[in-house]
């Protein structure tokens, strides 16, 4: 390994990552522009998703860092005081204001890029140019606000969309328009230029540089990575594996970027070089991580599975898109944080009509229901009185943030936790 400084240990990379993701001690509010923008800057971006079974999932990992908090806070802090605005970093995300400059080069690149466009665009240039004016116009317009202007291919897919609604997909990518607010979390744009009125203005990123802030991006976001982790992290847009391997040359060439050797792994592992001296502390520091948490299935930690896997020994599937008697754990199983380790999985529920929080699931690692230590740390003791504990209190905090007057238990596995963790709950 070219340059290689000392070997680092596995839990020297896992604790670097988990203070990157803000979870080495979560729910430490209260909710502010700095802390927000501060978080944002170290993961990336916060991604959105339309499913509503707890809360939306930008909405529930904001809670996991900060406790229970006004969603009107975020929402002024977003839409109003454009802390973070809205763009495509993993998936669609709010992203920082600071990295508007960088995210332009991104959506000037859009249509070239993506050529499947082209096809398209031909056929529906004048789509375009309809929905721009009417949005000039109009002000901020959302895709209700456009009548289906065409026939759809299929029955699926994105040919099933209609053709205002690739126009506003399209001018939103390209930069055309940012997403001004959301209604009942449907997207509502308007020219960028009036949303983000420094955007035209601001200098992009040349190509090459951009690939190299991309790379920069990822490997703070963390701590230390392989180049599978790269390509796994941050998904768009996507840089080709010798494109991406060009920019981390340009970056150890400029002393930015650092090979780092990880105990027990044979692959090549990277770093920033301003991160070198902040993995050798977390390789000799001796506090762990502590707290409880619960991580949305889009959570930034998991963007890439793959790497969650190799860390924490833990296999996680997002089973909303599996069929119903395919699934394991759960529709909406959200992976449980304690003390650092992934110990387990709660599939769970609001009921809004009934102002209850479900749990319909709660599932234990094996080593964890055990408390055994962790099979890639052995060194690591588990308490397990104090997971229930903070498994209980978590449950807790995730109900007073939905707006739920109960918890309900619902299955434990293994059984013989059943009992004890509902006394958890009943002592809070």
């Amino acid at each position: 390994m070219r340059g290689a400084g000392p070997v680092v240990p596995l839990r020297a990379v896992r604790a670097l990552f988990l203070a990157r993701q803000h979870l080495d001690h979560p729910r430490q509010g209260p909710l502010t522009a700095r802390g927000l923008a501060r978080f944002a800057l170290d993961v990336g971006g916060i991604q959105l998703d339309s499913i509503n079974v707890l809360d939306r999932a930008h909405y529930l990992t904001v809670w996991t860092r900060f406790g229970p908090y006004d969603r009107a806070t975020l929402d002024r802090l977003c839409c109003e005081r454009r802390v973070l605005f809205e763009y495509w970093a993993h998936a669609a995300c709010l992203v920082p204001r600071g990295h508007l400059g960088a995210w332009r080069r991104a959506m000037l690149d859009y249509e070239p890029r993506h050529t499947g466009w082209a096809s398209w665009l031909r056929q529906h240039e004048p789509t375009l140019r309809l929905v721009e004016d009417a949005i000039r116009a109009r002000g901020p317009l959302g895709n209700a606000d456009f009548a289906d202007s065409g026939p759809r291919r299929g029955s699926a897919g994105w040919w099933d969309w209609k053709p205002a609604t690739h126009a506003l997909d399209y001018l939103w990518k390209s930069g055309v328009l940012a997403v001004h607010s959301r209604v009942h979390f449907q997207r509502r744009l308007d020219l960028i230029e009036r949303v983000l009125p420094e955007a035209l203005t601001l200098e992009p990123l040349d190509p090459a540089a951009f690939r190299r802030w991309h790379v920069r991006l990822g490997l703070h976001a963390m701590g230390a990575a392989t180049d599978a982790d790269l390509g796994g992290y941050l998904t768009f847009p996507r840089v080709g594996v010798a494109a991406r391997r060009r920019a981390v040359e340009e970056l150890r060439a400029a002393g930015e970027v650092v090979d780092v050797a990880v105990a027990g792994e044979a692959r090549p592992w990277l770093a920033l070089a301003e991160d070198a001296a902040a993995l050798a502390r977390a390789a000799h520091r001796r506090a762990r991580p502590a707290g409880t948490a619960l991580l949305a299935p889009f959570d930034s930690f998991l963007w890439y599975r793959g790497r969650v896997a190799r860390l924490f020994g833990f296999d996680y599937r997002i089973e909303v898109y599996t069929p119903g008697d395919r699934r394991v754990h759960g529709y909406y199983t959200l992976p449980l944080l304690h003390d650092g380790w992934l110990v387990g999985r709660v599939d769970a529920k609001h009921d809004r009509a009934a102002g209850r929080l479900d749990v319909r699931h709660a599932h234990f690692e094996p080593w964890a229901a055990a408390g055994a230590p962790p099979p890639l740390d052995r060194d690591a003791p588990l308490d397990l009185d104090g997971l229930l504990a903070g498994l209980a209190d978590t449950l807790r905090s995730l109900a007073v943030f939905v707006g739920a007057a109960e918890v309900r238990l619902g299955r434990v596995t293994p059984t013989r936790l059943a009992r004890p963790l509902t006394r958890a709950l009943a002592a809070g």
